[in-house]
């Protein structure tokens, strides 16, 4: 079975939801892990933008490339994606999900459905100089028991999701700044 135009490539296979209707599974994207990883950054699940566009954080009004911008002063929001993952490498950060499937319609966190967890034993040995894990958001963190096992401190910090419209921009620039540079990652 195809994707639909305009529909993610990923979404594959389909079910039906507890009121009947037809509900996609979608797989998420390849994590973006180096050797000289040292954080890494746990979001949920891509949301429609990102994976339409194979990116993550690809919705133009999540935070999370502005905030590494400010922290690195790199126009990152401006720069094409390739560029964001050379920085994110240089910089010593890695990203993933915790869910490397799930059911949903649209972008929010509470819409998850039958979510099947990654395998974060992986992450020992492609990232051995891992000093912390960074959960963007609360749906990420509530899965913190499973990345606890690496053996390296675990936050929970604001979702840089525009759906977080409780946190500004400053405030999570402070939250993120502050763990960043604790560990290395941030000037």
């Amino acid at each position: 079975m195809s994707a639909a135009p305009g529909r993610p490539k990923q979404a594959r296979t389909a079910a039906r939801s507890a009121e009947g209707c037809l509900v996609s599974r979608l797989q998420g994207l390849a994590p973006v892990l180096s050797a000289d990883t040292r954080v890494l950054v746990l979001g949920s699940f891509p949301g429609v933008a990102s994976l339409r566009s194979q990116q993550y954080y690809g919705h133009p009004q999540n935070h999370f490339w502005k905030i590494l911008g400010a922290l690195w002063n790199l126009p990152l929001s401006t720069m094409g994606y390739e560029d964001r993952v050379n920085a994110l490498q240089t910089h010593g950060l890695g990203v993933w999900d915790v869910y490397g499937a799930c059911e949903r319609e649209g972008s929010l966190d509470a819409d998850i459905r039958n979510a099947a967890l990654n395998d974060f034993s992986v992450v020992r040995w492609q990232c051995p100089k891992l000093g912390a894990i960074v959960h963007n958001g609360s749906e990420s963190f509530r899965h913190a028991h499973h990345t606890e096992m690496l053996g390296v401190p675990v936050y929970k910090l604001p979702s840089t999701s525009p759906a977080n419209a409780s946190w500004s921009f400053d405030r999570k620039l402070a939250a993120w700044g502050e763990i960043l540079r604790q560990h290395g990652v941030a000037d």
